[in-house]
């Protein structure tokens, strides 16, 4: 696999028959390790030991209720009163970061209401901290520490 914009981390592979997994810490399962599993692994890792984020407090493939469709946010990380307050996205490195993934993420948040959304395909990282008094959001440089959510 392509080599990700996120510090190393070591993942715990597997071959099962005909596909390759890898074990999802947050999930406790193993899943199928796709160019996109590949980034939210690293991301999740990074969130956790490098940014402070409890794996207790971050849940992976979170189903929400949207217009009468269910939706399923990649990540979600809440605060320690279990509110959400940061919703992650992961795109595979070849996905380019475009509008559509920013209204993705944006439909999402029309449910959760979170203070961060991040989008990320392993080599570029885009955070946005949103503004509800002013009705405006703010890209922001650095992914925020757990302590300042």
């Amino acid at each position: 696999m392509l080599e990700l914009n996120l510090p190393f981390c070591e993942l715990k592979i597997r071959l099962n028959k005909d596909n390759t997994e890898v074990w999802d810490f947050i999930r406790r399962k193993y899943v199928c390790f796709t160019p996109e599993e590949n980034v939210r692994q690293h991301f999740v890792k990074y969130l956790v030991y490098y940014k402070g984020y409890p794996a207790s407090h971050l849940m992976n493939e979170v189903t929400l209720n949207l217009n009468g469709l269910s939706k399923r946010c990649d990540t979600v990380a809440y605060d320690r009163q279990l509110i959400p307050r940061v919703i992650v996205e992961y795109k595979a490195p070849h996905i380019q970061i475009d509008q559509r993934v920013f209204t993705q993420v944006s439909r999402y948040n029309m449910v959760l209401k979170v203070d961060y959304l991040i989008v990320s395909n392993g080599l570029k990282h885009y955070c946005i901290r949103m503004n509800y008094e002013e009705g405006s959001y703010d890209f922001v440089n650095e992914i925020p520490n757990y302590t300042s959510l």
